[in-house]
């Protein structure tokens, strides 16, 4: 299994991420050997190495392609959109199942609180992560969106301690009533209104 003649690096590259993706998110972390992930793309073990040093690097890699990206999917398809709108709608999604791939943060967190090696990239994902919300919080703030007196770092550690809290509890173990869930969140987003715009809400119901 060398590399796969007419494939490029890059669509090697890919294709061990997909792989390991799937495997990790199977087997978890500990339970999956690098000729685990080398078998399942169709390509050798050296073939594996030359691209990623580590099991843990892999890892981590795999999560930025293919793990949860709702919110930059979103994003990206209305960029106009009010950004507690956004949150909203990716709030929704939290109490609900998700495929495979959607739990592999678990297997990554869980790696990390034993295995420094993956520890290391995995502060890299999440500092990269929840600077990328603050920045989105921080230009909802400058439309008016959020409260200017809210922390971005401080909204945006609450979103992730949300989505990685949900990967956690799915809903096979502890569910909750669609409406009832899309009703609490919809009075947390309305907290985050500048004063002034909360107030008048207040002073019309």
């Amino acid at each position: 299994m060398a590399r796969i003649a007419g494939v490029t690096a890059a669509e090697t590259r890919e294709r061990l991420l997909r792989a390991a993706a799937d495997v990790f998110a199977e087997r978890g972390y500990d339970g999956t050997r690098v000729a685990d992930i080398a078998a399942a793309a169709g390509v050798s073990n050296g073939a594996l190495y030359a691209h990623f040093p580590s099991k843990a690097g892999l890892l981590v890699e795999a999560l930025r392609a293919h793990g949860p990206r709702l919110l930059a999917t979103l994003l990206a398809a209305a960029p106009d959109r009010p950004v507690t709108d956004l949150l909203l709608t990716v709030g929704r999604q939290l109490a609900r199942p998700r495929d495979a791939r959607g739990y592999l943060i678990v297997e990554a967190l869980v790696a990390a609180r034993r295995d420094e090696d993956v520890a290391r990239p995995m502060r890299d994902y999440l500092g990269g992560r929840t600077e990328w919300i603050a920045d989105l919080v921080r230009g909802a703030q400058a439309r008016g969106e959020i409260d200017p007196g809210l922390s971005p770092d401080a909204l945006a550690h609450f979103c992730l301690l949300l989505a990685m809290g949900s990967a956690l509890v799915t809903p096979g173990l502890h569910g909750v009533d669609d409406a009832q869930w899309s009703a609490l969140l919809t009075r947390v987003v309305a907290a985050l209104a500048p004063t002034d715009v909360t107030a008048q809400r207040g002073a019309t119901q």
